[in-house]
């Protein structure tokens, strides 16, 4: 999805769907209303009573709770017809428009709230309705004007708080693109290289051993089955990252006639944990082209999968000639080893850890760690090698 896209649909969801707060839901937006109004009169009740004036909780209570209840239906209706204009309307906007609805609202509200009243203010005789609609607007006109403006406020807050979790969002699935981008690249990358690899040991075989030559096509072909069915998918359980090197593996042995003696232990409970798909075969190809074709005989691998507390550790050892006499391995620049370093750390990041090392002058060591994942899928998506 490109950028404009992105944005746009977070466009498009601002204005059909722009009541997301919780606070805006009617029950809770009003029933907070109703809830300061009660606090307000709590506070005047007992002002009141310090200054000994006895006036009944009740009458203050519904009076306040009234008016707030007015406050919060008004402003809810507003926020509901106009909020996506109040969060967007610039200055000339607000000044233009929302300025002289203030008035109006506040105007409306005090309407409303004496119609409910008639009977107040206590302390004056009976008076007409709008007389009485007068005397409460000019002595509560000011405290009217700022309950809207800092609601007013609050809906500007609300929308800017939207935006930048929408921003957030958009950088969030930008960001997620682009690595998938860059896996997809390095396995677009690895493929070829791998072939390309396999069609030259095959190659060596043609004029020696048409037979062990023709079942490493075999071989070969079972292998990019398995890489076609994968597809895109980026993490795989380990048994098929293990039955995918069975395989390479068994190419590898007609080509050198047995003569290395390979070994594979794996956990029993990693069999099922999550990792990126060819992780293990790039750095046994590496161990086969800078250690063990260098040899005639005895060769040694050594392939192991183990649990670390939350980690798994992969350790390959091949025998051979050693770093020292192979520049290519010792600095791991290899299409192979760096392909899997940046995979490993687009995956990871600073969480997994690769080494490249020599033990002795006729052996080296690759050991890498990181986070052991399980899918919480019964069933593995989109294909049965793995999950995406």
């Amino acid at each position: 999805m490109k950028v404009s896209s992105l944005l746009s649909a977070a466009t498009q969801e601002s204005a059909q769907d722009w009541v997301r707060p919780v606070l805006m839901h009617p029950f809770v937006f009003i029933g907070t209303w109703v809830l300061l109004g009660t606090l307000f009169a709590l506070q005047e009740w007992l002002n009141l009573r310090r200054w000994s004036y006895h006036i009944g909780l009740g009458i203050e209570l519904e009076s306040w709770d009234t008016e707030f209840l007015i406050w919060g239906i008004l402003t809810w209706c507003i926020w509901r017809t106009l909020g996506f204009f109040i969060q967007k309307a610039s200055i000339g906007a607000v000044l233009s428009r929302i300025f002289p609805m203030s008035f109006a609202v506040c105007v409306v509200k005090q309407m409303i709230w004496v119609l409910c009243f008639p009977g107040l203010p206590l302390n004056k005789p009976h008076m007409p309705y709008w007389t009485r609609f007068l005397f409460h607007f000019n002595a509560e006109i000011v405290d009217d004007l700022v309950i809207f403006w800092c609601t007013f406020f609050l809906f500007r807050g609300l929308g800017y708080y939207q935006r930048s979790r929408e921003s957030e969002n958009v950088a969030a699935q930008l960001e997620v693109q682009l690595a998938n981008a860059r896996l997809a690249a390095l396995r677009m990358q690895l493929n070829p290289h791998f072939l390309f690899n396999a069609m030259n040991s095959i190659s060596s075989l043609m004029r020696t051993d048409v037979e062990a030559a023709d079942e490493m096509l075999e071989q070969l072909s079972s292998l990019l089955r398995i890489s076609l069915e994968r597809g895109s998918v980026q993490m795989i359980p380990l048994r098929d990252e293990i039955d995918f090197l069975e395989v390479y593996l068994s190419m590898q042995d007609k080509r050198y006639s047995d003569r290395v003696k390979r070994t594979i232990q794996v956990d029993p409970e990693l069999h099922d944990a999550l990792i990126p798909a060819m992780i293990l075969q790039p750095i046994v190809e590496n161990a086969y082209v800078h250690g063990l074709s260098k040899i005639e005989k005895d060769g040694d691998l050594s392939i192991e999968a183990r649990k670390l507390r939350n980690n798994v550790v992969f350790t390959v050892v091949n025998s051979g000639v050693g770093l020292s006499r192979s520049t290519e391995s010792q600095t791991g620049h290899g299409v192979g080893i760096s392909n899997l370093r940046g995979r490993l750390q687009l995956h990871y990041g600073e969480d997994c850890s690769f080494e490249m090392l020599e033990i002795d002058r006729t052996h080296v060591r690759v050991r890498i760690e990181l986070p052991v994942q399980f899918s919480n899928m019964q069933k593995a998506q989109i294909t049965r090698f793995g999950v995406e």
